[in-house]
């Protein structure tokens, strides 16, 4: 490290309650992104919450509460705003603790750089290179964008992140940054990856059919794509490539299973592309100087246009529910937001125009409310309210546990017969039934059809 670098961090050099204590009323603070939290600013603020109100915090994809909203129960001095709903911050906005910014996630460094403006970005990373520069580690995708806009780069260090390589974008030079906070070094969350039940394998089952040697996939969240990366494990694919928004530990098995190769990418070939890692420490060891991966801001990685350079790209994703017209929701259950748009419209878009490609939309045909009663989640119109993640006519693939179609092309007859064949048994004639009262279902029986 030369003598000017070291000079610029021991000026920059600061405190957590020094940086918070600038902090002023009316205040835009961008907030670190998924399983990283810069944890000592976030304790730093919460000391002030009595002295502060309307500052406006934003963040994406919370997996913990932050200090500084516990110690704003009434929300009277922070206003928190998440880029998308994790578990977390869905509890949080049925308190009224939190409210979601609706966006395209390929969008999402165009609309802050267009329209955002942050008194400071709180960011963690690794403790800086010999060459000056602050890695990012395992999530990329907003934070270089909210860097842009701000007037008070603060960077929060963790010795135990994993230093992960670009792509671009992945790393903060001192020159940019105006404070460092040497912080108290915690280990890195880890999310375990969710138990698939027996209707997921049933689901994957399908999907598997639609996978090939030499595709490129990217899989969502949730038991579904783990149970589907167990399924590659036990079968004969070889020769697959990896262009995802997120990282999963499964990935990681594929990979030292020889299964991930990235061989017939047609664009960074040979590497997996994300733009955040979320797991166990399996996941983040992996990912530690690993040339094997490239850490992208999420402007690459789920831009349709770059998503469909690849060929063979197969993009699977989960939804809540889809009606008969082939609307899917999958971020809201009526009125109440439960996730977020996130990357599901950007793959299922970019897979269409990839040579081979695929989207996959996978659900259960049903689901059991409180009470113990089951619904379908293939519905003739979705809920009020519901908000519609994926159009009709973007929609190409969907599975459930009895099947798999595909419906582009298709009328909407077709696509409401479509639909009804994979729903639940005992919900099939009702749904004829309602499609032939909305006029899109063709009798095949009747003379004149």
């Amino acid at each position: 490290m030369n003598e000017m670098i070291r000079k610029k961090y021991a000026e920059k050099l600061s405190t957590a309650d020094r940086v918070a204590g600038m902090v002023r009323s009316g205040d835009r603070i961008f907030f670190a992104e998924f399983a990283l939290r810069p944890e000592c600013l976030d304790e730093a603020l919460a000391k002030r919450a009595g002295e502060l109100t309307g500052v406006m915090v934003e963040g994406v994809c919370i997996t913990r509460v932050p200090k500084f909203i516990e110690a704003d129960p009434k929300r009277e001095h922070f206003i928190y705003n998440d880029w998308h709903f994790s578990g977390v911050s869905r509890k949080l906005y049925q308190q009224g603790l939190c409210s979601y910014i609706p966006f395209t996630y390929h969008q999402g460094p165009r609309v802050l750089r267009k329209y955002k403006e942050y008194d400071f970005v709180f960011v963690n990373a690794r403790p800086m290179d010999s060459q000056g520069y602050f890695n990012f580690g395992m999530c990329n995708s907003l934070t270089s964008a909210a860097i842009t806009k701000a007037k008070n780069v603060v960077v929060e260090v963790n010795e135990n992140m994993p230093h992960c390589l670009g792509g671009n974008q992945e790393s903060v030079h001192i020159s940019r940054v105006d404070y460092i906070v040497e912080g108290n070094n915690p280990l890195i969350q880890e999310i375990r990856p969710a138990t698939p039940s027996e209707t997921d394998e049933k689901i994957a089952e399908h999907i598997m059919k639609e996978i090939e040697d030499g595709a490129c996939l990217q899989l969502g969240i949730g038991g579904l794509p783990n149970v589907i990366g167990s399924m590659i494990s036990r079968s004969s694919l070889k020769d697959l490539g990896i262009h995802t928004e997120m990282l999963v530990d499964s990935m990681v098995d594929l990979y030292n299973e020889g299964r991930i190769t990235g061989n017939y990418k047609t664009i960074d070939r040979f590497k997996m592309v994300y733009t955040f890692a979320m797991g166990t420490k399996k996941l983040y060891d992996f990912l530690h100087n690993n040339p094997a991966c490239a850490s992208y801001p999420v402007n690459y990685t789920n831009d349709p246009r770059i998503i469909g350079v690849n060929n063979r790209v197969v993009a699977i994703n989960n939804a809540v529910e889809i009606d008969l017209f082939s609307q899917v929701c999958s971020e809201s259950a009526g009125v109440a937001q439960i996730s977020g748009t996130g990357g599901q419209f950007d793959f299922i878009f970019g897979a269409f125009y990839s040579r081979g490609g695929k989207g996959i939309i996978g659900l259960s045909s049903t689901f059991t409310d409180k009470e113990g009663k089951i619904h379908s989640r293939i519905v003739p119109t979705l809920q009020p309210g519901s908000i519609v993640t994926v159009p009709r006519s973007i929609v190409q693939y969907v599975a459930t546990e009895y099947g798999i179609v595909q419906l582009k092309g298709k009328s909407t007859w077709e696509r409401a017969e479509a639909l009804i064949g994979i729903a639940h048994p005992s919900f099939r004639d009702e749904l004829t039934r309602q499609a032939r009262d909305m006029k899109v279902w063709l009798d095949r029986n009747r003379p004149d059809a």
